[in-house]
């Protein structure tokens, strides 16, 4: 490890004014010290230092002069070896549309031909990103890259264009592999709050050193720490907006939960006056078929009677046929009993005679 450029940065300690989450430090110290970009390039790409011959910043600012437009971008463009465009940004502010903001961003990149220049001409772009947030809640991953694949069998379609994300706020999913490439000190030595942080990962090696006392010294300008106050004062409209946004967020899904809620305590009401239109339909399925069976009962109770009526009433009439012919017959015996008499009466007339 190199001696200290500045042995003051030795007795540094406290609280840190600005550290690279802000974009204009983050901007401050990689165009100023071209050892750092390229430190943090291999870092990202795992290149060994042999590979990187130039890193070269193509849109370089003017550090400490005014910016008035506050939504002035502060992302780097970057050409490596005179052949790959490298985009990085520091992004802190969740606006909601990094994914369709850095796939345009890429595309821009890669899309630098001129009119009559072969495609094959055209430089691989890689978009990198540090976040403050979580890109991907469902799925949250430290270091994440992305190309273009076939999705049923990941055969890789080109190598032109990738992605690549680093979640500053997730340095704790960090994988062995991007540790063996230093990449989560990187992250920590943005995110320090303390120069107490920064020494001690300046000790880890000599690209970090380089970027501790980089920030160290563009710390102690203060044309620097005026446009990082004035990036601050941006950011804090963007997290008043973030606070605004998560409160209408919050809203929204009270609202949506209140509305669920009602819709499920309709649907209980509806299976309940369901369930006791069924029970009253049954009741009065129930009651009719008692109905019927005691209407059905009725008519067969009437049907016997009627019938015990009817046998009576043929019974009845037989009584009287026979009574009937019991008189005729009886009336019949009477009248040859007369006619016997008459008879014989008129044969004592004629014999007396």
């Amino acid at each position: 490890m190199k001696q200290h450029a500045f042995p003051a940065l030795l007795n540094a300690h406290g609280p840190i004014s600005y550290n690279m989450t802000n974009d204009y430090m983050f901007r401050a110290v990689l165009q100023s010290n071209n050892k750092v970009l390229r430190g943090l390039i291999c870092s990202l790409l795992h290149l060994p230092e042999q590979k990187v011959v130039s890193a070269e910043i193509t849109n370089p600012v003017v550090l400490g002069e005014a910016v008035t437009d506050k939504e002035f971008r502060l992302d780097i463009n970057v050409i490596l070896n005179n052949h790959t465009l490298i985009n990085l940004e520091m992004q802190i502010a969740n606006k909601l549309n990094w994914r369709e903001r850095s796939v345009m961003y890429l595309c821009r990149s890669f899309d630098r031909l001129n009119r009559g220049q072969d495609y094959l001409d055209a430089k691989p772009a890689v978009h990198i990103g540090f976040l403050d947030y979580t890109l991907f809640e469902e799925r949250p991953e430290f270091y994440a890259s992305y190309k273009l694949i076939n999705v049923k069998n990941h055969q890789k379609y080109s190598d032109s264009l990738t992605l690549h994300v680093v979640d500053l706020s997730r340095i704790d999913l960090a994988t062995e592999e991007d540790k063996r490439y230093h990449i989560h000190e990187w992250a920590m030595l943005f995110k320090a709050a303390t120069w107490e942080e920064i020494k001690m990962l300046a000790s880890k090696d000599e690209y970090l050193q380089e970027a501790s006392e980089t920030i160290f010294r563009m710390s102690a300008d203060e044309l620097v720490r005026k446009r990082c106050l004035d990036r601050e004062e941006y950011y804090q409209d963007l997290r008043s907006y973030e606070r605004k946004i998560e409160l209408d967020r919050i809203e929204h899904e009270q609202d949506l939960r209140n509305y669920e809620r009602k819709i499920e305590l309709d649907r209980i009401e509806h299976e309940q006056d369901l369930r006791n239109y069924e029970r009253k339909i049954e009741q009065n399925r129930l009651a009719y078929e008692q109905d019927r069976q005691n209407y059905e009962q009725k008519i067969e109770q009437n049907r016997v009677a009627y019938e015990q009526d009817r046998q009576n009433y043929e019974q009845k009439i037989e009584q009287d046929r026979l009574e009937h012919e019991r008189i005729i017959a009886e009336k019949e015996k009477e009248i040859q009993s007369l006619r016997a008499q008459l008879a014989q009466k008129g044969r004592e007339i004629n014999h007396n005679s």
